[in-house]
């Protein structure tokens, strides 16, 4: 038996259209079902290895009733769910936020809590104050607090890991290392080097490619746009396997009408979902435009690792002036992330290829480390002590402890009570000294804060 069937089993279940796809995509980490706006998109039941933060589970995605007709549905979506929580350690019932409370959403949680399978009641689109109704609505179908995420943009994944976690148990909890033991251990990830390279249209993205290819592998011409496809090369640099993605390139929203053009951009958003480490190429004849920061910050509000390219430096004029110009713009623009990597290159010319292999291999070692929860509350006891948490009201908040619940992108939580209180400004301190401190620099941080005791606290090692 493979490891797939003895793993947990959760069920995403809900009616049409609430973004019960998504969620498994953001589960399951890659795009395994197709997503649209129009219900009827999913077809059938799918399964795939879910991963959140350190839980791992098989993950159910029921679907094939969404395009039965009314009088019938209700029907369809038992009959459809019914195989599916039958044996599965705990269920998902997602709803839509912004939609608020249906009587098919009631009618389903109803049958659901006769059925017996653990529930967690999840509120999608819960992103902004849109949802706030929904939510508040949500409490009447009696499954308690519901969790509120944004499949879309990644939201809330560290409240549903804490909701997930009692049913799904992590692997035993990390030894505590010696005083002398290395700050930081290496989680080597497997496989090739997955690098997406994105940008506007005509910044030079299959020249570039075709330079670090060493041959004429793309069409390459001074139209916008004349790349419809992402096309995925295997390839290898000094001996490192990589998968180079290129992309069509994500144009200005007002420019995206016919269809292909919004297959285009949808494509360089799938580029990003599937890479490790993503190169922005900016043309240096044009400098930074907001696009280009609105394109970065997709990226690594993804969580993927950022380098940032300037091409055509061999005809760009003022050389130190636009480099430092771009270099303060990113950081202006880019405020919670500092220091993404920036290079410059020509792919025309090949001149700075190997700056960029090593930034790109760097950012990616980066976002792959583990600090060891020694080490990690070392730090933590160090950085509390620079500069305390502030009284809220005049109580005391108390922090006890971190853990490192992820790396791909580094994910941490911090553990306290009345952490609600915090203000954002100390969030913001913790993650510049992760950065400082631990040589974070440049990567996407995740950080969140939970009440209460350690969840990990007392788990028997296995």
């Amino acid at each position: 038996m493979s490891v797939h069937h003895t793993l947990p089993r959760v069920a995403i279940v809900g009616r049409p259209n609430v973004g019960k796809s998504t969620l498994f995509n953001r589960l399951v980490g890659r795009r395994l079902a197709l997503v649209d706006d129009t219900p009827g998109v999913t077809r059938d039941r799918r399964e795939g290895m879910g991963q959140l933060f350190d839980l791992k589970f098989t993950i159910v995605d029921t679907a094939g009733f969404e395009d039965a007709d009314a009088a019938s549905l209700a029907g369809r979506m038992r009959q459809q769910t019914d195989f599916a929580v039958g044996d599965a350690s705990v269920a998902l019932l997602v709803f839509d936020a912004r939609a608020g409370i249906t009587p098919l959403d009631k009618h389903f949680a109803d049958w659901l809590r006769k059925r017996g399978t653990p529930l967690i009641l999840v509120a999608n689109k819960a992103e902004g104050r849109a949802g706030e109704l929904g939510v508040a609505e949500s409490y009447r179908l009696g499954l308690g607090d519901p969790v509120q995420i944004s499949a879309e943009h990644g939201e809330g994944m560290a409240d549903l890991f804490e909701a997930l976690a009692p049913f799904v148990d992590p692997p035993p909890a990390e030894t505590p290392l010696d005083d002398d033991a290395p700050v930081i251990e290496p989680d080597i990830p497997d496989g090739p080097l997955k690098m997406a390279i994105v940008g506007r249209p005509n910044a030079g993205k299959s020249t570039l490619i075709n330079t670090l290819l060493g041959e004429q592998r793309l069409v390459v011409g001074p139209e916008a746009g004349i790349t419809r496809d992402s096309i995925a090369i295997p390839w290898e640099y000094r001996g490192l396997p990589v998968r180079l993605v290129d992309t069509a390139g994500l144009r200005k929203r007002a420019k995206v009408s016919d269809k292909l053009e919004k297959m285009s951009a949808a494509d360089t958003k799938l580029a990003i979902d599937f890479a490790e480490v993503v190169v922005l190429l900016l043309d240096s004849t044009l400098g930074l435009e907001a696009q280009d920061l609105r394109i970065a910050d997709l990226v690594l509000s993804e969580g993927r690792a950022l380098v940032i390219a300037l091409n055509k430096w061999d005809v760009a004029e003022g050389q130190s002036a636009l480099f430092q110009g771009v270099r303060k713009a990113l950081d202006d623009g880019l405020s919670q992330i500092r220091g993404v990597p920036l290079v410059a290159l020509s792919g025309q010319t090949g001149k700075g290829l190997d700056l960029l292999m090593k930034a790109v291999t760097e950012a990616r070692e980066k976002w792959s480390r583990r600090v060891s929860t020694s080490q990690l509350n070392r730090w933590f006891e160090a950085t509390l002590d620079r500069n305390p948490p502030p009284a809220a009201g005049g109580t005391r908040i108390k922090l006890r402890y971190a853990t490192q619940v992820a790396a791909r992108p580094p994910s941490f939580v911090i553990f306290g009570n009345r952490t609600e209180d915090l203000p954002a400004s100390y969030g913001r301190y913790l993650v510049n000294s992760l950065r400082d401190d631990l040589d974070f620099e440049g990567v996407p941080i995740r950080l969140s804060f939970r009440g209460g005791k350690n969840p990990f606290e007392g788990r028997p090692r296995k």
